[in-house]
C-alpha cells in the first residue's frame, strides 16, 4: 500500500492548548485516508481554501493496529474563509468531526 500523501514536506506543528493555538488550526478528524484525502481536495476545489490543508495519520492511543488510526485534515484558519459550522458540516458528510478543544 502507498505511504499517506502529505500535502507539504512537513506536518505542521500545532501548538500548544493555547487560545492563540485553537484560533491559529482547524482540524478535521476523518475515520480513513481516503475520505481524509476526498475532504482535503474539497476544500480546496469547492470551498477556496487558499493554503493546501496538511493530512496527517495519529494512531489512538493504546492501540497498536494500524487499521484503528484516525487521518486528521489540519487547516491554517488564516487560510480559511468556511466557517466552523460548515466545516462541521462537510466532516461529517464524510463520517468525521471538527475537532474542538
Amino acid at each position: 500500500m502507498d505511504e499517506p500523501a502529505q500535502h507539504s514536506a512537513q506536518a505542521p506543528a500545532l501548538p500548544e492548548n493555547t487560545a492563540a493555538g485553537r484560533e491559529r488550526w482547524q482540524v478535521l478528524v476523518l475515520p480513513d485516508r481516503d475520505s481524509a484525502e476526498e475532504l482535503a481536495t474539497a476544500l480546496v476545489e469547492d470551498h477556496g481554501i487558499t493554503q493546501e490543508p496538511q493530512i496527517l495519520r495519529e494512531a489512538l492511543a493504546g492501540e497498536d493496529d494500524a487499521e484503528d488510526a484516525q487521518w486528521l485534515v489540519v487547516l491554517d484558519a488564516s487560510a480559511s474563509t468556511i466557517d466552523a459550522q460548515a466545516l462541521q458540516d462537510l466532516a461529517r458528510s464524510y463520517e468525521g468531526w471538527l475537532e474542538h478543544d
